[in-house]
């Protein structure tokens, strides 16, 4: 990850014992029990996650047609998968699609606060909230993905696609080359959340 959006070591730590000490005030003060945590971390480590992403988007890359029907209208055309219940809920409400093609690239980011399709993507990262992040990314998105390692030609479009409340978007990413012979569930292993977000490529194994 780029330095600048590197983070001291004990930001894990500091962040986990600021953690504690509001679970244990919510817990004595009887607003949560002390399974609930636990609870919502299990549903978004089994249910709700980039896996589902992944499953998204190797069905695209397998089936053009849903590949179409998936960009004009991302939460049909999920429904028609066999995903957990609750895609669209829990920071899924009102998913849209984009897909990468030859001479187009899509970035998706909040310009204002961390909004994220939690059931496709899992839970943003530190970076994506970061503030230097939100609006560099808006305002030279080449310059940032550069900086990610993926630098984009002047022939290629960058389109900047802003989440929000409304409207949460992810990347459908190019299929890679030499993956003609790749099953579906070969196919989802290549997808990343990163690709997803458009701060990097999908590539064969």
């Amino acid at each position: 990850m780029l330095d600048r959006f590197q983070y001291r070591a004990d930001r894990e730590a500091y962040s986990a014992a600021r953690v504690r000490a509001l679970e244990a005030l919510l817990i004595q003060k009887g607003v949560i029990t002390d399974k609930t945590v636990d609870t919502v971390l299990a549903f978004f480590e089994t249910k709700m996650g980039p896996f589902n992403g992944a499953k998204i988007v190797a069905r695209a890359w397998v089936d053009p047609s849903f590949k179409d029907r998936l960009v004009a209208d991302t939460p049909k055309a999920i429904a028609e998968l066999k995903l957990p219940e609750g895609m669209a809920g829990a920071e899924g409400e009102h998913m849209r699609a984009v897909a990468n093609e030859p001479g187009i690239h899509n970035l998706i980011i909040c310009t204002l606060c961390s909004c994220y399709p939690w059931p496709v993507l899992g839970l943003p990262p530190y970076w994506y909230k970061d503030p230097t992040f939100r609006s560099r990314a808006a305002r030279e998105p080449r310059a940032v993905l550069s900086e990610f390692g993926l630098p984009i030609s002047n022939e290629v479009e960058v389109k900047v696609w802003d989440s929000s409340a409304q409207i949460r978007w992810f990347v459908i990413p190019e299929r890679p080359a030499g993956t003609d012979n790749m099953s579906e569930q070969e196919l989802e292993a290549l997808v990343t959340p990163e690709a997803m977000m458009g701060v990097a490529i999908s590539k064969a194994a």
